[in-house]
């Protein structure tokens, strides 16, 4: 048997699911280009998707849930300067198409003095970070229901607080075309599983019921028989732990303090509170804390923030972004200085710079804009246990809930779902209803240690701009920042 190198069999894969069935080839896309482009426009491409889903979720020994659900459709883009005229169809045909294309070159009323020719097509570079499995075929449904039944299983034995157990697991099997003004072709076939478990356990202290929750899971770009025993273990681990860990919890002191970061997923706050500040949108606009500020000092000595695309299976990585671009690595801050924000093509055009393989978008039925991929702080040469216990009073935060942030001041809001209060360097007692405020951009300037445990997390990160979601993972080292304001319950 030949097999065809991994872009090619993308590229057929994508052909014989989003045109052939539609009686559609290549030569439509290129009419459908040139109809955009005999109006003056900069930019103008296609989006076809195919989308199948399945979730299962169980509860008491009992599935409560099933799904399965296909979605397909294109979108078709003209954008000229800051302008961007968009249309859609969940029906796949040459009169949608064309109809469609019409419509988004009225963006542009000036018509070129002959007609318009897309240029000579080009398969676009790309990478091969992950198989091209359809993850919901890889176990019956049997199997899946019995994988959740492990996990159940797994959290109530482990403690006899355990009172109630919810588990669920998300498939995705997604293909996507891309077709461009300039001639780019490109494709890609990406699979993404998530299997998750929340608990929560029950105590009761005085005659007074005391219940908590905890939560666990990972995922990424792979088939279901990633889900082992190894990870169940660890993903009913942490999800037992924290719950009981916040039976135990007392009120978070509160006002200004050291405050450490654990490993891994605390780095959400590193993608809320810096990392949209970093998004080429908000920078062209001025109307990012970071804008204009390359070259400059934004950070502590040390600190270097990568966004990273191309790191193989996991949750935010791409082999080509949705406009057509290979994913790539880059580096936001080195050492303490800006180098450089992350971009799609409308907005790297506008400031003057190349596209980074972020340009983004949740669905067909959505414009690409910048965004996010794998966004991670690396690694500094401290010991975690020499962090915490560097602390005299504060906080060491191991997980986190979610938060707010205002871009335009970087400003932010989170609140520590698993965290403790530590004295003397001896960590003390949990405490619950810890909230971090502060400003992305000062709190960088004050991180005075960084550990040698860099981690991602286990891939459960979904993001949300503009009413558009989107896989994303988060990561960093611990972490000790000095001086930041914890609002608390005590």
């Amino acid at each position: 048997m030949i097999s065809r190198e991994p872009t090619i069999e993308r590229l057929a894969t994508a052909q014989a699911l989003l045109l052939t069935p539609f009686g559609l080839d290549e030569s439509h896309l290129t009419r459908a280009l040139a109809e955009i482009t005999a109006h003056k426009v900069d930019d103008a491409d296609l989006y076809f998707q195919y989308t199948r889903s399945e979730g299962w979720s169980l509860e008491e020994g009992i599935v409560k849930t099933g799904s399965f659900s296909i979605d397909q459709g294109v979108g078709v883009r003209a954008v000229s300067g800051e302008k961007t005229a968009f249309a859609y169809s969940d029906d796949i045909s040459e009169a949608s198409l064309m109809d469609a294309a019409r419509t988004v070159r009225s963006i542009s009323a000036q018509a070129q003095t002959k007609r318009a020719r897309v240029a000579t097509k080009k398969i676009a570079k790309s990478r091969s970070l992950y198989g091209g499995v359809d993850p919901i075929s890889t176990l019956d449904s049997a199997a899946k229901v019995a994988l959740l039944g492990r996990v159940e299983t797994q959290a109530r034995s482990r403690d006899p607080r355990i009172v109630q157990v919810m588990a669920g697991l998300a498939s995705e099997y997604d293909v996507v075309l891309i077709a461009r003004a300039d001639g780019t072709l490109a494709a890609d076939v990406r699979p993404l599983v998530r299997l998750s478990v929340t608990v929560i356990a029950e105590q009761t202290v005085g005659g007074v019921v005391r219940r908590e929750m905890g939560s666990g899971g990972g995922g990424g770009r792979f088939g279901l028989a990633y889900f082992d025993d190894e990870h169940i273990n660890q993903y009913v681990t942490d999800a037992v732990r924290a719950a009981l860990t916040n039976l135990d919890s007392r009120p978070a002191p509160a006002g200004e303090m050291t405050v450490v970061l654990g490993s891994g997923w605390p780095g959400i706050l590193l993608h809320e509170a810096i990392g949209h500040g970093l998004e080429g949108d908000f920078n062209r606009k001025g109307s990012s804390a970071f804008a204009g500020r390359i070259g400059q000092r934004v950070a502590a000595k040390g600190v270097t923030v990568l966004d990273d695309g191309t790191i193989a299976d996991r949750r935010g990585s791409l082999n080509v972004d949705d406009e057509g671009q290979a994913s790539q690595r880059n580096v936001l801050i080195e050492d303490g200085i800006l180098k450089g924000y992350i971009q799609d093509s409308l907005n790297a055009r506008l400031m003057g710079v190349k596209a980074t393989g972020n340009g983004r978008r949740e669905s067909y039925a959505h414009v690409p804009m910048p965004r996010m991929t794998n966004t991670y702080m690396l690694g500094g040469n401290k010991d975690p246990q020499e962090i915490v216990a560097s602390i005299k009073k504060g906080l060491y935060a191991t997980n986190f809930a979610g938060g707010q942030v205002d871009i335009t001041s970087g400003k932010f809001v989170f609140s520590a779902s698993e965290a403790f209060w530590v004295e003397n360097g001896k960590i003390q007692y949990p405490v619950k209803g810890a909230t971090l405020i502060g400003s992305g951009p000062e709190c960088l300037k004050k991180v005075s240690m960084m550990g040698n445990d860099m981690a991602l997390d286990s891939g459960v990160g979904t993001c949300g701009k503009e009413g558009q979601s989107v896989p994303v993972g988060v990561g960093q080292p611990t972490l000790r920042i000095d001086g930041l304001t914890v609002g608390g319950t005590a």
